[in-house]
């Protein structure tokens, strides 16, 4: 069973002024196995080194491949996402953030929630990226 998403959109359809272009969607309905990926950060996971500081495309880029790499670790894939968390110390940092998420959302659409918070745990962490997945039940080819 594949994931059913419910009223998919693309962001430069719904915020044409921002020149986003991310596949979401409104609700994802999913069976299977679930995979709770905590808030990534732009964190080498094996040196726990801080990489891009500054730069929040560069950070939501290693948030993201991080994401990817957890869910392969758990037998799960991309495709599995169902619902991502996207928290930003500044808004100004939403365009950036977005589009860097944005490469490896295609296709996908899950959910998503961004929300502007005063602080990460780290000053030099500017984007934290948390994610949900499901594994369906029976996989269709």
């Amino acid at each position: 069973m594949k994931h059913k998403r419910i009223r998919p959109f693309n962001t430069r359809d719904t915020y044409p002024e921002q020149s986003l272009d991310n596949d979401l969607c409104q609700a994802v309905v999913a069976k299977g196995t679930i995979i709770f990926v905590r808030g990534q950060i732009a964190q080498d996971m094996d040196t726990s080194e801080n990489l891009f500081p500054g730069d929040p495309a560069g950070q939501a880029r290693k948030a993201m491949e991080n994401i990817k790499m957890l869910l392969e670790e758990a037998g799960g894939r991309m495709e599995h996402l169902a619902r991502i968390v996207v928290y930003l110390t500044d808004i100004r940092y939403r365009d950036a953030a977005y589009r860097a998420m944005g490469e490896y959302l295609k296709g996908i659409h899950p959910v998503s929630t961004g929300i502007v918070v005063s602080a990460l745990a780290r000053p030099e962490w500017l984007v934290e990226i948390e994610a949900t997945a499901v594994i369906p039940d029976q996989e269709e080819d």
